[in-house]
């Protein structure tokens, strides 16, 4: 439990000090807190499936709360950073990389995952690398990357349209932040559109050429929820009834329309519900796929909407979300908030917090920390 607590506090190195970092780690709602089932909970126990890993009755005390009183589990998780969310650019279906910090946040993720005791049957994540090589490294890190993945272009970013490869704060600069946020934010406001010369189209990229006729010139947080929602209705809900579960590696806007219709918040208050890089957000369902109320009986502190919980702590997501949006809508903040100004000491934080690699993984080592020229060069 000491190494979960430590890793909540890894997504703010770049903003929180050092010393710090124990203060923000002793946020997580799932580190040393005390869920084990009631005698009145048998039941749920005994009716435990036979497909699927998520929970089993003769080891029900190695698993949290996450795999407890109920069989129906599900967490999402956003990729790392990619080269654009770095340089504050609009992504889209543009398949950038993932940055060298980029890998050490989605390695972090997996290691918060495996600290939980979380146990996953199988992996949704999009046709995008920035999310596929996420899936990938968390899964490394928990010693689960045998377990199926499955990829869909239904889990793929929303298409920004004409924005896409802009610099968001230009944009805010033009069009003003209001405008901004609800190109980015609302439920039913697309972006402008993009031409069919756009030099970012994604008919451009081999992976879509047998659905051009697919692919959205723009699309709204309304219409990514129509192709997300299929996905999840077809796909992920049978293998939650079955007792599987499930991780959804994503970005921020196909989970977002995943949430929404999952926590039922309305077309109005979507607008202010953000989610932060590669935290697991985790999820008890009832029956009928709906969530369960927290240990706490609350909200989440971060957004205020979701009755899951932030593996790396509420706390922590909310001071994350907060450089996020400074790094979108504060035009009187110059430098660029994703780029950090120590990388050395970050690093050595992450090592800290992960611990040194095992033989095995050595030999990888020194791509996973940046070495790689490949994505340096993305």
């Amino acid at each position: 439990m000491i190494a979960l607590r430590r890793t909540a506090a890894v997504s703010l190195t770049r903003i929180r000090p050092l010393h710090q970092a124990a203060d923000i780690a002793k946020q997580s709602t799932i580190a040393g807190a005390n869920h084990s089932p009631q005698s009145g909970d048998e039941k749920s126990i005994k009716r435990y499936p036979e497909k699927g890993i998520g929970l089993c009755p003769h080891r029900r005390s190695n698993f949290t709360t996450v795999n407890e009183n109920t069989h129906y589990n599900v967490v999402f998780l956003r990729h790392g950073q990619s080269t654009w969310n770095r340089d504050n650019r609009f992504i889209g279906w543009t398949d950038t990389p993932l940055t060298e910090d980029g890998v050490l946040e989605a390695r972090l993720a997996g290691q918060m995952l495996q600290k939980s005791r979380v146990k996953f049957d199988e992996v949704h994540t999009s046709l995008l690398r920035r999310s596929i090589r996420t899936t990938n490294l968390s899964l490394m890190e928990m010693g689960l990357e045998w377990i199926p993945v499955h990829k869909s272009w239904r889990l793929n970013e929303r298409n920004y349209g004409d924005l896409v490869g802009k610099n968001k704060k230009e944009v805010v600069k033009v069009h003003g932040a209001d405008q901004v946020k609800r190109w980015r934010r609302s439920y039913d406001e697309p972006p402008p559109p993009m031409t069919d010369d756009h030099a970012y189209h994604p008919a451009r990229d081999p992976r879509y050429r047998f659905m051009t006729h697919k692919i959205p010139k723009s699309e709204s947080l309304k219409c990514t929820m129509e192709r997300s929602s299929v996905y999840w209705d077809e796909t992920i809900a049978p293998s939650l009834r079955a007792g599987k579960t499930v991780l959804v590696v994503g970005h921020e806007n196909n989970l977002r329309s995943l949430i929404m219709r999952l926590e039922d918040i309305s077309e109005e208050d979507i607008i202010n519900l953000s989610l932060p890089r590669a935290v697991p957000l985790a999820y008890r369902l009832d029956e009928n796929l709906k969530p369960l109320p927290r240990p706490d009986g609350k909200l989440d502190e971060a957004t205020g909407f979701l009755r899951g919980e932030w593996l790396g702590g509420d706390k922590a997501v909310a001071e994350i979300l907060d450089r996020d949006s400074k790094q979108v809508y504060d035009t009187s903040i110059e430098k660029n908030l994703e780029l950090c100004e120590d990388k050395q000491k970050w690093r050595d934080w992450m090592q800290f917090v992960m611990g040194k690699p095992q033989p095995e993984q050595a030999a990888a080592a020194s791509a996973l920390l940046g070495e790689d020229r490949t994505e340096r060069s993305g």
